[in-house]
């Protein structure tokens, strides 16, 4: 089993270890966090969060639309990219990592490599420790201080996530790469009016290579367009299983839904940037 990273503690920063089991982390100075029964650690314990995280709801909505394989070219696209930059990556860190689904696929092409899993969901984590078997699943707000000590990872991965550049920056090693993905505004482009779904601003990969500027060294950018034939619980699922879902009328949503001719052609539209660590 690969060797996990250091982890620091967010109340003292100083080094959590874990038990050999993996159900406790504790450091020295006694501050202590046990695994939920799922295998998660929630680090925001008497910290929280102002950020909303992603519900059960949300969660299973979007677990049903990957397990359908509607975006395994897209998990196969980031780790094609990925893979060729860090061979001998030690450590993926995923900062805003849901279900785990894209970290999987880019462990799988990166034999060896330890993984930290980092989402403010503990639905969303509770999914991910189980698919990830040896690897940290972490509740965490990514606008802190991550919890990780510096030049502690090889490469962050960060997927329809916020984005916090300084502090990927601190805790990637020096040749480490950021990989980042957004939509594209052609995504789901046939339904998202029609679904009350909200808009994907123009030019948005230009405006994150912009963000990362400081920090990092562009390296690559890929799109990834592809058709995906869409049945009408998927149509639901991709409604649901985003920001959109907070403010969707599930009714008015398959009334709609049931407007359409099935099965629904629907653009699947994505940037893929690649970044080295300056």
């Amino acid at each position: 089993m690969p060797s996990l990273p250091p982890l620091e503690c967010p109340v003292c920063g100083s080094t959590l270890e874990p038990d050999a089991e993996l159900r406790t982390l504790a450091c020295p100075a006694g501050h202590r966090y046990d695994a939920a029964k799922q295998g998660y650690f929630n680090l925001l314990t008497g910290a929280g969060t102002k950020f909303q995280a992603d519900t059960a709801a949300m969660v299973q909505a979007r677990a049903d639309f990957l397990a359908a394989g509607h975006y395994s070219p897209l998990a196969a696209e980031l780790a094609r990219l990925v893979s060729p930059a860090a061979p001998n990556a030690a450590t993926v860190l995923d900062a805003g990592a849901g279900t785990g689904y894209y970290l999987g696929e880019v462990l799988a092409a990166l034999p060896g490599a330890a993984a930290v899993a980092m989402d403010i969901s503990k639905f969303a984590l509770r999914r991910a420790a189980r698919s990830l078997p040896g690897s940290y699943a972490l509740v965490w707000d990514v606008w802190r201080r991550l919890p990780l000590p510096d030049a502690s990872v090889d490469v962050v991965l960060n997927v329809f996530a916020p984005r916090n550049p300084a502090e990927f920056r601190r805790v990637l090693d020096s040749s480490g790469v950021l990989a980042v993905v957004t939509p594209g505004p052609d995504h789901l482009q046939q339904i998202r009016a029609a679904a009350g779904m909200l808009d994907i601003g123009a030019e948005k990969a230009e405006r994150v290579a912009a963000a990362m500027e400081r920090w990092f060294t562009p390296l690559d950018t890929v799109r990834c367009t592809y058709e995906m034939q869409l049945e009408a619980a998927d149509l639901r699922n991709v409604a649901l299983m985003g920001p959109s879902a907070r403010h969707l009328d599930p009714a008015a949503l398959d009334r709609t839904v049931a407007g359409f001719a099935l099965p629904l052609g629907v653009t699947a539209s994505f940037s893929l940037q690649l970044f080295r660590a300056r």
